[in-house]
């Protein structure tokens, strides 16, 4: 791999259609110089940054409003990670990547509108009270203090 720094990305997948397998064969046909871990939420891409970048780049193209990619600190098989290492149980950030995956159909459903150019405004919320009337609370308070 070279004297470049090794990187480790995550891919997540947000869809019906293109499955893991899917992007494992596109890496594959890529040539690109990297290993590669399916997960149960996606994959693990690691090698040299211009490597796995240029993979990285070609699966999005596949999909990209349904492929979604995170950095990672530890290589695949890491002992940190691994379960066989550490007894049982479910892998540290397991629980976040979860939480994560159930936001993804509407981060997905948002790029759609954005590419369809539908316009969304942000609703404005309503803070309670008006400066002006938290003004005339405190002068309220500060007479009857006196």
């Amino acid at each position: 791999m070279g004297e470049e720094e090794i990187i480790n990305k995550m891919v997540v997948l947000n869809s019906t259609y293109t499955l893991p397998s899917d992007i494992v064969i596109k890496i594959y046909e890529s040539k690109a110089d990297v290993t590669v871990k399916e997960t149960c939420f996606g994959l693990i891409i690691r090698g040299t940054i211009s490597e796995v970048n240029m993979a990285v780049k070609e699966i999005r193209n596949m999909d990209p409003m349904r492929i979604f990619v995170k950095e990672r600190g530890v290589p695949p098989g890491d002992s940190y990670r691994c379960r066989a290492g550490r007894g049982g149980g479910v892998k540290p950030g397991f629980h976040m990547h979860e939480i994560e995956n159930k936001l993804l159909p509407y981060i997905t459903g948002a790029l759609e509108e954005i590419e369809k150019g539908i316009p969304h405004e942000m609703p404005v919320k309503s803070h309670g009270i008006t400066i002006e009337r938290l003004k005339e609370i405190i002068n309220e308070e500060a007479a009857q203090a006196k």
